[in-house]
């Protein structure tokens, strides 16, 4: 999955790394060039054939959730959620107009979002029932790819922008892991735009070597959902004999459920377990 202008770029470079190597390996490889297929970016009434389920209250999730039952959603639409079916592994190579920090604003690309909004049905790939580690996605894997401009210090939690963990954790957790991915920590090459040419080989060669072992990689971790009463009752909180069990320890459980603790280190970033099992 990716989206740039420039077919020069770096971010160019990497994903022809990924398609020649993934396909190397004996993978069939699927590529989405957000920009060259100019990807309507915008979640509007048009991604919807046929008539409205209420015409007098157009409410987009609802419309399109029902269209995608139904086989009413736009042509783009089911095409990228025919791919998405396919697909065991997603990697969604971050790409945008400056090669230098496409990770726009601490999010994606504008037309990388609108992918996300329209692609990522209600029903297709979530429901209230089936969310996070019940998810509809829960048997594929994904990724994030993507360089930044700014150094590697200026994103650790002392650093200008703070911890990259932070930033992630509404892409990673509220859009993949949602969706019920198995999330890969992410591909990060730190302001390439900075670095000496050697230096810049030498992360494509590394993402190479990343590249063959993706399959056999264990993906990051999370809260998982039995540790919450799931219902409008019980508030969707984390459950009285998990918070018990959890007030000992040193840091929060995840990086977004911090519960007044340290974040734990590299949450979003490594994937080893960070110590989530919970009896």
């Amino acid at each position: 999955m990716s989206s740039v202008p420039s077919p020069a770029s770096f971010n160019a470079a990497l994903r022809d790394v990924a398609v020649s190597e993934l396909s190397r390996r004996g993978f069939t490889v699927l590529v989405s060039d957000l920009y060259a297929m100019r990807f309507n970016a915008s979640a509007t009434v048009d991604d919807i054939t046929g008539e409205l389920k209420n015409s007098q209250l157009f409410q987009y999730g609802e419309e399109t959730m029902h269209a995608w039952m139904e086989g009413r959603l736009s042509e783009d639409i089911m095409a990228e959620q025919q791919k998405v079916q396919q697909a065991e592994l997603i990697i969604f190579q971050v790409r945008g107009h400056q090669d230098t920090f496409p990770l726009y604003w601490f999010s994606v690309p504008a037309i990388m979002k609108g992918w996300m909004d329209r692609v990522l049905t209600q029903g297709f790939a979530f429901s209230l029932e089936r969310m996070y580690d019940t998810g509809v996605f829960k048997d594929k894997k994904a990724m994030l790819s993507f360089t930044t401009g700014a150094t590697e210090t200026m994103f650790q939690p002392d650093g200008v922008n703070g911890d990259i963990n932070v930033t992630l954790w509404p892409l990673q957790n509220g859009v993949l892991h949602f969706c019920g991915f198995q999330v890969l920590a992410p591909q990060i090459f730190w302001s390439p735009a900075h670095c000496p040419a050697p230096v810049r080989a030498a992360m494509l060669e590394g993402w190479r070597a990343r590249l063959g072992g993706l399959p056999a990689e264990e993906p990051l971790s999370f809260a998982p959902c039995r540790l919450f009463d799931l219902s409008f009752r019980g508030g969707f909180l984390l459950r009285p004999e998990a918070r018990e069990a959890l007030g000992g320890r040193r840091w929060g459980l995840t990086t977004g459920h911090h519960l007044g603790k340290p974040l734990p280190p590299h949450n979003q970033t490594r994937s080893r377990d960070s110590g989530l099992t919970l009896a």
